[in-house]
């Protein structure tokens, strides 16, 4: 996995997602490495796209940004696609971030201030959601 630790992954197959009324292109991190790897190394985020991490199991979530360029907002979703809590990250920064809700079986890492832009906050749903794990 040397992506991983000198440059980005390749790009993920992508799905269309509905959060809220708005429409999302979201790369899909299903695999442990993927979802390790994330968005590392990316320099830019497109407008309206992101990436869905799909939880190997519900439970409580906790991401950094370590080789993260970008800054970025991520969402954390319950199994039945509700936002929970959305948190602002920073480039670089190792602490994690963790997420307040023990049930969460999706994140989705958007631009930074993505949602809030969108008018979108804690308990917006997100139709289109792969079946969790």
């Amino acid at each position: 996995l040397a992506w991983a630790k000198d440059g980005p992954q390749p790009p993920l197959p992508s799905i269309t997602l509905i959060v809220d009324s708005k429409s999302v292109r979201a790369e899909v991190a299903d695999e442990d490495h993927e979802r390790s790897a994330g968005l590392m190394f990316r320099e830019s985020v497109p407008e309206g796209a992101g990436m869905l991490f799909v939880m190997p199991s519900t439970a409580p979530a906790s991401f950094w940004m370590k080789n993260t360029l970008v800054p970025l907002s991520i969402a954390y979703i319950s199994p039945a696609g509700v936002i929970l809590e959305i948190h602002d990250m920073t480039p670089h920064e190792e602490k994690p971030v963790q997420s307040r809700f023990p049930n969460i079986a999706y994140a989705l890492e958007m631009r930074k201030g993505w949602f809030s832009d969108n008018g979108i906050f804690p308990g917006a749903r997100i139709t289109g959601l792969p079946k969790p794990n």
